[in-house]
């Protein structure tokens, strides 16, 4: 509120009030964007690695329960497809007359979809052993 030369009250705002409060929310809002931005990246990722996790479990048991049924086959493969995106490389360390073999499971999102597991694409890796009975 200001008054004229004429003595008149005038109700309103000026162009610098405009300005300056501009500024101020500007220089508020861009580090909450910024903020928003890094935290849905984050979430993402934390999507992808749970994903990848469940998947990893769920391939590990699966072996293990083929292997109860056949414990000399190879159960080596390289990026399958387990889910949409996920892939899948299992490296099975069995030698001839093994009694204990060690299978590693590494799953992740193939971010390039190029339909191969690359190294910087694996979130998760889970490793255990299998005797034979």
């Amino acid at each position: 509120m200001y008054t004229d030369r004429a003595g008149l009250i005038r109700r309103g705002i000026t162009i610098a009030e405009v300005v300056v409060a501009s500024a101020i929310m500007l220089a508020a809002i861009v580090p909450i964007l910024h903020a928003l931005t890094r935290a849905q990246a984050t979430a993402r990722l934390v999507e992808w690695k749970t994903h990848s996790l469940v998947l990893a479990q769920g391939k590990l048991e699966e072996i293990r329960a083929q292997a109860c049924k056949d414990y000399d086959q190879s159960f080596s493969r390289s990026s399958v497809e387990l889910d949409d995106g996920y892939l899948c490389t299992v490296i099975d360390s069995y030698t001839q007359r093994a009694e204990i073999r060690t299978i590693t499971v590494s799953v992740g999102y193939d971010q390039d979809g190029d339909g191969s597991l690359d190294q910087d694409e694996s979130l998760v890796t889970l490793q255990g052993q299998i005797a034979r009975r």
